[in-house]
């Protein structure tokens, strides 16, 4: 039977291509979370030395090629590579990451730069997304990272993101975690 579960889950995982909710899967074969969990996580083991990996992205699992056949997948697919994302691009990323939901203002606000041309080639990319508007007066966005980030990212949540650390008047590190400036529904400053 757990060959049967494992063959399963297998399937499904190739055949969505993007990441499925485990609690969908577990729903689907009618089997607990818990032992969802444990066969996909065989199954990420079971990778490791092959082609394809197996990522466990929070609360969602994706079967994708490995990192290390990147340049042989692009020659046979004839992709152009991807383009490195520009020191702008990765500091709204940061901000958007750390502090998320933010909106636009708050990132302009921590950058001081206009980040409109940024955001929309970030949200073009699949890297960023509108989460909501604030109940404020223009209704601003509000943004957040997408699962594609976390996956460009190597990161299962946002939770693994090292911590910020604090400088001191002279730029030395001091080596405390930072508390990053959270964004209130209810704050008005925007």
């Amino acid at each position: 039977m757990q060959d049967k579960t494992k063959s399963a889950i297998e399937a499904i995982l190739f055949a969505c291509g993007e990441p499925i909710e485990i609690p969908r899967i577990a729903q689907a074969l009618e089997l607990s979370e818990e032992r969802v969990k444990g066969v996909i996580e065989s199954l990420r083991e079971e990778y490791l030395e092959r082609g394809i990996n197996v990522l466990i992205l929070g609360d969602s699992a994706q079967m994708t090629s490995a990192p290390d056949y990147a340049p042989e997948i692009r020659a046979i697919l004839d992709l152009r590579k991807s383009l490195p994302l520009s020191q702008a691009a990765l500091e709204v990323l940061s901000v958007v990451a750390y502090n998320e939901p933010v909106t636009k203002a708050f990132i302009e606000g921590v950058r001081g730069v206009d980040c409109s041309g940024v955001i929309s080639s970030l949200m073009a990319k699949n890297l960023l997304e509108e989460r909501g508007r604030l109940e404020l007066p223009g209704r601003p966005l509000l943004y957040g990272t997408t699962p594609a980030f976390l996956r460009c990212m190597n990161l299962s949540s946002l939770a693994d993101l090292p911590p910020v650390k604090t400088a001191e008047p002279n730029g030395a590190e001091t080596g405390q975690e930072a508390q990053p400036p959270l964004i209130s529904e209810t704050d008005d400053t925007l």
